[in-house]
């Protein structure tokens, strides 16, 4: 199965290192440059269709990229599903089958809270309770999933961060978690106890402020993703070409 092909990846001795993706154009990309397997990130997505990130689109709009991106790769894909679209468990039962039906092999869901203008950070039991309803009801109808439990105690800048993070990784783990996400976790010590104290792999983002691809193999980072860094560098370029051909009124270049 391509769910067991995706854990084993999470297995290996050099960290899992996934492209974070938003269109076909970048699927297509990650895979003619040898990544092993691609993310699709929602804040990317959720740009390209005019919005800004933390569930402002509606999970059918994401739904529809993500299926774009499934059919164009033969990569395993994992989805960023930010919360999940929803509060009702059934309704995310539904939502994250429509996902396997399309082909993605891992969900990253996550405990952070966007529905005020700052994130905050959700009780554990919101999304220990979403991940044990997820995992119950694909196994019922013989479907599988790998779900990487993000963990915001960094993003909303908790003042315990990693003992908060360790208390609930041990919980996301004992209701069927496959992996824990936990951006902006930086530091050799932090990253070093938490793989010491979760038996479960850990992953990482990409950031100014992140330790090299050998220094969290080292330390037993198991996947590093690119996040919206990509993106965000191509939006970027994209705006700086725009201006320059307007400003410039020269073309030749672009050939």
């Amino acid at each position: 199965m391509k769910v067991d092909k995706f854990r084993k990846l999470h297995e290996q001795e050099d960290p899992l290192f996934l492209a974070n993706v938003w269109d076909v154009i970048s699927a297509k990309a990650a895979e003619v440059a040898g990544f092993e397997a691609i993310g699709t990130s929602s804040h990317a997505i959720a740009n390209v269709l005019g919005y800004e990130d933390g569930e402002n689109m509606s999970f059918y709009e994401m739904l529809y990229m993500i299926e774009r991106i499934t059919k164009s790769t033969n990569l395993l894909v994992s989805a960023d599903i930010e919360s999940g679209f929803t509060k009702d468990l059934n309704q995310l039962n539904e939502y994250v089958e429509k996902l396997v039906d399309v082909g993605v092999v891992g969900i990253n869901i996550e405990d952070g809270n966007t529905s005020t203008d700052e994130r905050k950070l959700d009780d554990v039991k919101v999304l220990a309770d979403k991940i044990h309803s997820i995992k119950t009801y694909l196994k019922a109808k013989g479907k599988d999933l790998f779900i990487n439990a993000r963990i915001d105690t960094y993003t909303t800048e908790h003042p315990r961060a990693l003992d908060e993070t360790i208390v609930r990784a041990k919980i996301y783990k004992d209701v069927g978690a496959d992996g824990i996400f936990v951006p902006l976790i930086t530091t050799e010590e932090d990253i070093k106890k938490m793989v010491q104290t979760i038996d479960l792999p850990l992953n990482t983002f990409v950031t100014a402020k992140s330790l090299d691809y050998p220094a969290q193999k080292n330390l037993g980072v198991k996947r590093i993703s690119s996040g919206n860094a990509v993106h965000a560098k191509v939006t970027d370029f994209t705006s700086y070409f725009f201006k320059h051909l307007n400003d410039s009124k020269s073309f030749y270049f672009l050939f």
